[in-house]
């Protein structure tokens, strides 16, 4: 089946099975390795990329899925934007480590300061839930997230 969407602002098309999880057809046919391989689950995240402006785990995503959407991933995201600015506070909050979750928690924290700019420090707790770090534990990462919120207010 041919899946065409727009790749961080490029028209991409491929032939994949439909069924083929969104994540291996962005790793393995778009090279697109910014997209992390981990769990296989959906439980840790490392996979969230935006999905016409939604975070989701794509390794939940059947490829058919993202034909005629909008895929960005954290390699997408431009200077300037809601998204650098958060990359831009993980790194000053020292919120990464080994950086393999790092993707995922961006596109997650930019999905939900996107559709709720006054969230709070337990708001921005919750919306992370769904991403898993190893290294650096929560804290940083929900310090560097909230501060982006409160500067959004």
């Amino acid at each position: 089946m041919n899946v065409t969407f727009d790749l961080d602002g490029t028209e991409t098309t491929v032939d994949v099975p439909p069924e083929k999880p969104l994540r291996d057809v962005l790793r393995e046919d778009c090279d697109a390795k910014s997209v992390k391989d981990a769990c296989d689950s959906g439980r840790c995240g490392s996979c969230t990329v935006l999905l016409d402006g939604t975070a989701v785990k794509t390794c939940l995503v059947p490829a058919a899925q993202a034909d005629g959407q909008s895929v960005t991933t954290v390699a997408g995201i431009e200077d300037g934007t809601l998204g650098r600015e958060v990359q831009d506070a993980l790194e000053e909050h020292f919120a990464l480590q080994c950086g393999y979750c790092t993707p995922g928690f961006v596109l997650s924290a930019l999905s939900y300061l996107d559709d709720d700019p006054s969230a709070d420090r337990e708001d921005v707790r919750s919306a992370l839930g769904g991403n898993v770090c190893r290294c650096t534990g929560y804290e940083k990462i929900i310090d560097a997230v909230a501060d982006v919120a409160a500067d959004l207010e």
